[in-house]
């Protein structure tokens, strides 16, 4: 019994106690669970400072809060995968934050999650590693709607509306609660088959094709159909199409166009008749591309723009070029600002830190790139706000640069930075922590645990740095698992807020592969290949990962009650191989297709094997395998 069937069971069964009951038509169920999700994000572009990992299914308010109190400097976003298979993909949430945006880098949104594993990332480039899942628990929703599914027959007409030499037959299929699990066809009655990739019909006549989709709770969509016909290119076409070019926009007194050229093809084949198949254009010296409609040209310089025809006889006329140069009408520089931020003393010096934050804008081409240099330095591509902390004076210079090449003029910013009065550096330690075998060695991974106080200097700590055998200097925020086998070494160190460093310390440890497990299989189905009952399905019989075979996995030995039942329980079982990556698709398929021929659970003559341990029967054996 599930558990939310056994909390509505002793609800009812207090009710009776006190002379009351439930309506008789239904139990209500629970109300949908509300709850609050907490992810916070820091200075590190490797992983959020905390995110939870579990919830339940529901409405759902969410927090992500990345904040300078939290030590950000630099925008975050939490954002949810809706394309990786394996996950769910019906919550559409990103939310960027940033420390110093209008909210402070404190943000919410309301969502409902469903039962199943969400994946989330953070998708500012060079932030790829902050991800984490989220696993959601809860009664899913039975599914008994079947997909639906659609074709759609692409090619050539002629002007009955026939497709003139081939058509090509798009199947596609959607379901709203599981995910579909095959397509199939049948052209002109011929056998089913799935459905993989568009189906190219080049036979001349008439034709029919069935459809149907099958989504992963067994439901079959309505078998559904299509007809068209396929006739042969008028013969005797041998002239090449003519295919002309024009170009229009708004043109300079030097004849260039302003911001875009927009180029026009007109392709005719009246003297071949056999009709346009297809007109191509390049762009200077970039592919050929099929045109479908007027080509806007916005790069600003001198193009060659590349066009050619061809008719369904496979006549194809000579390759046309039409010149043209782009000019940008913007001639005006961005604009661009810089703000400086932190906690000032008495005379208007920064105490221990300054934030610098550019905004730039252009109302023209729009703003290509934002550029800094501290103190006379290189000129570095500005992409969030800029975090100073070396005391003395400093001098940021800026500038901005728009699309169409205007550079605005440099600007300055100055100013100066004191210590809080701490000069002493803070003090740290280092824990190894995780399972030691008998030589003192971590077994498969050790756990490092990094801490700072800043007591004696007074400041507080400002971060915590570490680097991994001869790796960079990353900044700590929580315990890291190591998990590469052999021997290695941590390097630490810390600073405050008024700039002191603590002295590099180093620590080293071993970490050792873990003792094998147990062969749960010993006695295991070593045939070549996969049978079930009499019925071969030629695919591999390979061990699952536990020293059990699938042959030892799946149980073709007890009884059914239908062969429909035996179908299906190989189906869910075929179906954990996949997701575990044992078998592929296709050998599921297979796999599926002997336990339809075994006959086993059906009224045929099959006459069933004796087992090969009498006493202890496979399903005994699948049984205490997983208790």
């Amino acid at each position: 019994m599930s558990p939310r069937k056994l909390v509505v069971t002793v609800l009812v069964a207090a009710l009776a106690l006190l002379g009351l009951a439930w309506p008789s038509s239904a139990v209500p169920a629970p109300a949908a669970p509300v709850q609050t999700l907490t992810w916070t994000a820091g200075n590190s572009t490797d992983h959020y400072l905390s995110a939870p990992a579990t919830a339940v299914a529901g409405e759902t308010l969410v927090l992500f809060k990345n904040t300078e109190a939290l030590g950000s400097t630099m925008t975050h976003t939490l954002t949810f995968d809706t394309t990786t298979p394996g996950y769910n993909h019906d919550v559409d949430l990103s939310i960027s934050a940033n420390p110093y945006d209008d909210q402070n880098g404190e943000h919410q949104a309301t969502i409902t999650l469903t039962p199943g594993k969400y994946r989330f990332h953070c998708v500012v480039q060079g932030h790829e590693k902050m991800v984490g899942e989220l696993v959601v628990t809860g009664e899913p929703p039975v599914d008994t709607t079947p997909p639906t599914v659609v074709a759609n027959v692409t090619g050539n007409k002629d002007t009955a509306g026939n497709y003139v030499g081939s058509a090509t037959v798009n199947l596609t299929a959607t379901d709203t609660q599981s995910e579909v699990d095959k397509i199939e066809y049948q052209l002109d009655g011929g056998a089913w088959t799935t459905y993989t990739a568009p189906v190219v019909v080049n036979a001349v006549g008439s034709h029919m094709v069935h459809y149907k989709a099958t989504d992963t709770a067994g439901n079959v969509s309505p078998e559904e159909m299509a007809s068209f016909a396929v006739v042969n290119p008028k013969p005797g076409d041998t002239t090449p199409p003519t295919v002309t070019a024009s170009v229009a926009g708004d043109k300079d007194a030097a004849g260039n166009y302003l911001d875009t050229a927009t180029v026009t093809l007109t392709a005719a084949d009246n003297d071949g008749g056999s009709g346009i198949d297809k007109v191509e254009y390049k762009l200077d010296e970039g592919a050929w591309i099929a045109y479908t409609a007027p080509v806007p040209v916005t790069a600003p310089g001198m193009h060659m723009f590349h066009y050619r025809a061809s008719d369904k006889a496979g006549n194809s006329s000579a390759e046309g070029m039409e010149h043209l140069t782009v000019v940008s009408s913007d001639t005006t520089a961005p604009t661009v600002t810089a703000t400086v931020a932190g906690t000032k003393d008495a005379d208007g010096n920064y105490v221990g830190k300054a934030t610098v934050t550019l905004a730039a804008a252009d109302a023209g081409s729009g703003v290509d790139k934002v550029e800094y240099k501290l103190d006379g330095g290189d000129w570095l591509g500005y992409t969030e706000p800029v975090a100073i902390t070396a005391v003395g004076a400093h001098t940021v210079a800026y500038r901005a640069t728009d699309k169409a090449g205007n550079a605005s003029a440099e600007a300055t910013s100055s100013f100066t930075i004191v210590a809080g009065g701490d000069t002493v550096s803070p003090a740290t330690s280092i824990v190894v922590s995780g399972n030691l075998d008998a030589d003192w060695r971590y077994i498969e991974t050790a756990t490092v645990t990094l801490t700072a106080e800043d007591n004696a200097g007074g400041s507080g700590v400002d971060k915590i740095e570490y680097k991994l055998d001869d790796g960079a200097w990353t900044t700590y925020t929580e315990p890291f698992e190591v998990t590469g086998l052999g021997a290695h070494s941590v390097w630490y160190r810390a600073s405050d807020k008024a700039g002191n460093v603590s002295g590099e310390k180093g620590g080293s440890f071993l970490i050792a592969a873990a003792p094998p497990g147990p062969d749960l299989c010993p006695d295991s189905d070593v045939r070549d290949t996969v049978v079930l009952g009499a019925a071969d399905s030629q695919v591999e019989n390979r061990d699952v990962g536990t020293g059990c075979t699938i042959n030892d996995t799946i149980d073709d030995e007890s009884e059914y009650a239908s062969n429909s039942q035996f179908v299906a329980y190989v189906r869910a079982v075929a179906q954990e191989l996949v997701d575990n990556g044992v078998i592929s698709a296709q050998e599921r398929d297979r796999i599926i297709t002997a336990a339809f021929d075994s006959g086993i659970g059906g009224t045929s003559d099959f006459v069933k094997p004796q087992p090969k341990n009498p006493g202890l029967t496979k399903l005994e054996k699948n049984s205490a395998r997983y208790l």
